[in-house]
């Protein structure tokens, strides 16, 4: 169930405390503080949208260049003959191409 933010609104009109309330999506909005009964409103906050897995940041973090500095080596399979041939990384261990046995 969504978290609702709620402001109190104090007898002189001040913004007093705010609540949270867990509450169904199609429960009516509170108009009255549950313990001291004052008036309430509900407060809208932007949502939280995360960036940590969008497409362009995955993008960046498997770049060639991104992917050598961090001591990795990349290979990219090629569709017609199916070896996998080594696009970054600077390990002499590392073959410049993998081939499917």
């Amino acid at each position: 169930m969504p978290i609702y933010v709620y402001r109190e609104i104090l007898d002189d009109g001040s913004e007093g405390e705010l609540l949270e309330v867990e509450q169904s999506m199609s429960a009516k909005a509170l108009e009255r503080h549950p313990v001291t009964g004052r008036p309430v409103r509900r407060v809208y906050l932007p949502p939280a949208l995360t960036t940590k897995y969008t497409p362009g940041r995955t993008k960046s973090l498997l770049a060639e260049q991104n992917v050598e500095k961090k001591g990795f080596t990349k290979y990219v399979r090629d569709k017609q003959t199916g070896a996998y041939h080594k696009t970054a990384g600077k390990d002499p261990r590392a073959p410049d191409v993998l081939r499917k046995s």
